[in-house]
């Protein structure tokens, strides 16, 4: 397995709507070992999308807090009670930016072989999982902030 580089923001794959997984077979095994290795190969690192190290599928890890795993093909239900909290991007590193979410999720996805997975998440894994899962869709997390504040972030990322 591979520790690749992370796609930085301004990179066009980042936009990208990513592809569901057909085929649940070895090269989707050694993608999600792959994009675990990646994640794991820094500090502070809790999740990471496909799309980040370039390839335009629809899987996403995760570990923060003794919860660790992965999700093909997930689906969010977010709780309507939300949180705002400082949250960073491994495409944008060293910045955080205070940014609302909601505070629980339900993950709903499958596996590397296709089995159905379930992940209920609170607080800073919930955040995770909905930032992983906006990256699936080509959104960066500082889409969701109001123009004037992604404009003060962008002009932080491209200093």
């Amino acid at each position: 397995m591979t520790v690749h580089a992370i796609r930085l923001f301004g990179d066009p794959v980042l936009r990208e709507v990513a592809e569901p997984v057909k085929e649940f077979d070895r090269e989707l095994r050694g993608l999600v070992k792959s994009l675990t290795m990646t994640m794991r190969a820094g500090a502070g690192r809790a999740g990471l999308a496909a799309p980040q190290i370039g390839v335009p599928l629809r899987v996403v890890v995760y570990d923060y807090d003794g919860k660790a795993g992965h999700l093909v093909n997930p689906r969010l239900e977010p709780s309507e009670r939300r949180i705002t909290a400082d949250e960073a991007c491994l495409s944008a590193p060293g910045v955080w930016w205070p940014l609302e979410r909601s505070y629980m999720v339900t993950a709903r996805g499958r596996d590397m072989f296709g089995k159905s997975v379930t992940v209920r998440a609170l607080g800073v894994l919930a955040r995770v999982l909905q930032h992983e899962c906006d990256h699936l869709e080509g959104v960066l997390f500082s889409d969701h902030l109001p123009a004037d504040e992604r404009a003060r972030f962008l002009a932080t990322v491209s200093s």
